[in-house]
């Protein structure tokens, strides 16, 4: 997830335009179902890298050269508070057609 570039996607709250989003579906409540079905993937994974990285950091030692590892595990958290929200993220895929879906009961005939 970080690796990607997440420069165009805002950090904030966006007024959406709700014609927009039913574009891929025709149908808006099944384009948010793919949007928090996306985000919820995007945040787990982003959740797993973060503890991964700050798994790293677990000592059963208390020493003290706990600061300046307590003053990197604020870092690494600062830069993923910093990171757009899994939400965000799903939305501008969704828009920019970056999200495979399928929706099996349309495609039986």
């Amino acid at each position: 997830m970080s690796q990607k570039n997440n420069n165009s996607i805002p950090s904030s709250t966006v007024t959406r335009d709700l014609r927009q989003l039913d574009k891929g579906t025709d149908n808006i409540y099944e384009s948010i179902v793919v949007i928090s079905k996306r985000a919820n993937q995007i945040a787990v994974d982003v959740k797993e890298e973060l503890n991964g990285k700050l798994a790293e950091f677990a000592s059963n030692n208390d020493n003290l050269e706990e600061v300046f590892e307590n003053r990197e595990q604020i870092e690494i958290s600062k830069h993923y508070e910093r990171m757009p929200k899994p939400t965000l993220v799903a939305i501008d895929e969704f828009l920019h057609d970056k999200v495979y879906y399928r929706n099996p009961s349309k495609e039986q005939d």
